[in-house]
C-alpha cells in the first residue's frame, strides 16, 4: 500500500504521525511510506532519518496526498489538505467532527474515508485517544498552576501552598483518563484537589487509589465548589460528541477573579459557555474575572513525547490496513467500524449526524 505522511499545518501543531522506526517496519513489508520533507523537524525527528528508514521523500503535501492511498495524520485536515482528499484516500487521523460542522461537510464531499482515532473503543477503552489524554491531563495541572502567577494574569495563588498557609484548591470535572491525570500532577504539586464524576464506581475507585476528594456531578455541587476554587479543569468526554456544557457564564462569575480555567475537551467543542480555542503562541483569555487556557492541541507542546506516545497506539492499526485493506482490516477488528466517521460521501458515525442535524448512513463495507 502507499501511504502518506505529510507536515502537520495546524497552527503550532509540532507532532508527526509517524516515527522512523514504524517506517522502517512498514518498508520492511513491502510497503511505499511517502513522507513530506520536514515532517518529523517540529519533534526532532530529521529527514535523514525518513530517508534511512526507507521512507520517498516528497516536497510538497500535494505529492504525498497525489502518491498515498492511506493518509495518516495526527490533527484533523485543514481546508488545503480537505481540498486534496478524493475517494480513493483513506484518511487515519484524530477528526473531532462534533465540533466542527464545515469539516464534517467537506469530508463528506471529498468521497474519502474518514477514521478517527478518537472512536475506535476497544473494551469501553479509547485506545488510540488515551495517550493525548494523558499528556493533555498532566499539562492542565501544569499550565493552570502556571498561569495562577500573578504576572500571567492570575490571583497570584501557589497551588502547594507553603507552611503557614494554606493549598490551592483545584477541581477537575471528569474522573476518566484526563481527569485521573491532572488529580494525579495536581495532588503532586500539593493541591486541594476534588474531582466531580457521575460513575459511582469509578468514585470508589478514585477514592481508593487517588486520595483525592470526590464529589458527584452535578450543577448545585459545582456551583457550591466554584466560590472557593482557585484552579478549574475541564476533562469531560462523551466519545465522538460535542462536550456537554457545564459551566454556564453564571456558574463562571461564582469563581474568585484571577482564577484559572482549563478546558481540556476544548477539542469537542469546550464544557464551558465561555470556551473558544486558543493557540501556544496566545493560550489565554480573560471572560468574567477568569483566565481561560483553552488550547486546542495541547499536547502538541510535547510534540516529541506526543508523537511516540499517539505512534505506540497508532501504528498497529495503520499495520493493519496496510497489510489487510480497509474491509478485511474491519472483519478481523471490528472496533475499527466504529473509527470510520465519513465514506463515499456518506455520514456513519451518530453523535456527529446529531451534533450537525445531518442524516445518518448506516456502513456498508
Amino acid at each position: 500500500m502507499n501511504i502518506g505522511v505529510p507536515k502537520e499545518i495546524k497552527a503550532q501543531e509540532n507532532r508527526v504521525s509517524m516515527i522512523p522506526g514504524s517506517v522502517a517496519e512498514l518498508v520492511k513489508r513491502g510497503h511505499h511510506v511517502w513522507v513530506q520533507r520536514g515532517a518529523g523537524e517540529g519533534a526532532s525527528y530529521s529527514d535523514a532519518q525518513y530517508e534511512a528508514a526507507g521512507a520517498k521523500m516528497a516536497a510538497t503535501a500535494a505529492t504525498v496526498f497525489a502518491e498515498a492511498e492511506l493518509i495518516v495524520k495526527v490533527k484533523e485536515p485543514q481546508p488545503d489538505e480537505v481540498a486534496m482528499l478524493g475517494p480513493q484516500h483513506v484518511l487515519f487521523t484524530y477528526l473531532h467532527l462534533a465540533a466542527n460542522k464545515p469539516l464534517t461537510e467537506g469530508l463528506m464531499a471529498s468521497g474519502c474515508t474518514s477514521i478517527a482515532y478518537e472512536t475506535i473503543e476497544v473494551n469501553r477503552h479509547l485506545p488510540l485517544l488515551e495517550p493525548m489524554s494523558e499528556i493533555a491531563g498532566r499539562m492542565s495541572a501544569i499550565v493552570g498552576s502556571y498561569h495562577l502567577a500573578r504576572h500571567c494574569g492570575g490571583r497570584g495563588s501557589l497551588l502547594g501552598g507553603v507552611p503557614g498557609v494554606a493549598p490551592g484548591r483545584v477541581v477537575v470535572l471528569g474522573g476518566g483518563t484526563a481527569g485521573v491525570n491532572a488529580a494525579r500532577v495536581a495532588t503532586g504539586i500539593g493541591a486541594d484537589v476534588t474531582i466531580l464524576e457521575v460513575d459511582f464506581e469509578r468514585m470508589r475507585f478514585l477514592d481508593i487509589t487517588m486520595g483525592t476528594n470526590t464529589v458527584y456531578s452535578n450543577e448545585a455541587n459545582l456551583a457550591d465548589l466554584l466560590p472557593r476554587v482557585d484552579l478549574v479543569i475541564g476533562a469531560v468526554l462523551v466519545p465522538g460528541a460535542k462536550a456537554p456544557k457545564l459551566i454556564t457564564r453564571e456558574m463562571l462569575r461564582l469563581m474568585p477573579h484571577g482564577s484559572v480555567f482549563v478546558d481540556i475537551a476544548v477539542d469537542q467543542g469546550g464544557c464551558a459557555e465561555t470556551t473558544r480555542p486558543t493557540t501556544h503562541q496566545h493560550p489565554t483569555y480573560e471572560e468574567e474575572g477568569v483566565l481561560h487556557y483553552c488550547v486546542a492541541n495541547m499536547p502538541g507542546a510535547y510534540s516529541r513525547t506526543a508523537t511516540q506516545a499517539l505512534n505506540n497506539v497508532t501504528h498497529p492499526w495503520t499495520l493493519l490496513i496496510a497489510e489487510k485493506g480497509l474491509a478485511e482490516a474491519c472483519r478481523i477488528r471490528r472496533e475499527l467500524l466504529g473509527g470510520i466517521n465519513v465514506m463515499g460521501g456518506n455520514l456513519t458515525c451518530q453523535p456527529v449526524a446529531l451534533a450537525h442535524g445531518l442524516p445518518l448512513s448506516e456502513l456498508a463495507l
